[in-house]
């Protein structure tokens, strides 16, 4: 499993670094040689700080934010700490109200952010860190790798994939996988 998932992982990346929108990264250099942000990489940097907030929202309730910041196309992906590979809008949308009900609370930040941007995507590497609540109100302390990709779309970013390490302390907290 865990040779096919990195497999997984370094084909996404090749698909990326090959496509038309990523192979024109937007950076600049400034006098002292050091990466300026342009526009695009502030923007995409913007989408993951909402993805962040509707994600904490999600854990008290409100689907609202997460629903905003997705892409709602049939060709999203989520893979997400509870384990499983979900495919499509419909599938993604259907687990983010499962897991809002579950009401785990707490609150998550990212840590150690790596941006890159493309013309029409871009994505995010980070750690994942906080804590959530277990279903009988006990604190569970989280910390993962995490990967977001961004598309394009109408002028905004928005999400298309999600994936994070598989967390046993929240499946075994909840009694949740996939």
């Amino acid at each position: 499993m865990q040779r096919n998932l990195t497999g997984c992982l370094i084909a996404l990346a090749v698909v990326l670094a090959a496509s038309p929108g990523c192979v024109q990264m937007e950076k600049s250099s400034g006098q002292d040689g050091t990466s300026q942000n342009t526009a695009a990489e502030k923007e995409l940097r913007a989408a993951n700080d909402q993805f962040y907030a509707a994600l904490n929202a999600m854990f008290t309730g409100d689907l609202a934010p997460m629903n905003a910041i997705w892409s709602h196309r049939n060709d999203v992906t989520d893979m997400g700490p509870f384990g499983g590979r979900l495919v499509g809008w419909e599938a993604v949308g259907e687990e983010f109200k499962k897991e809002a009900g579950l009401k785990l609370g707490g609150h998550v930040v990212y840590k150690e952010l790596l941006v890159e941007v493309g013309t029409d995507m871009g994505y995010a590497v980070c750690v994942e860190e906080g804590e959530n609540m277990s279903a009988d109100g006990k604190p569970v302390v989280v910390s993962h790798r995490a990967t977001s990709i961004f598309r394009l779309e109408n002028g905004q970013w928005k999400l298309v994939h999600h994936h994070t390490d598989i967390s046993p302390q929240l499946e075994k907290a909840t009694g949740t996988t996939n």
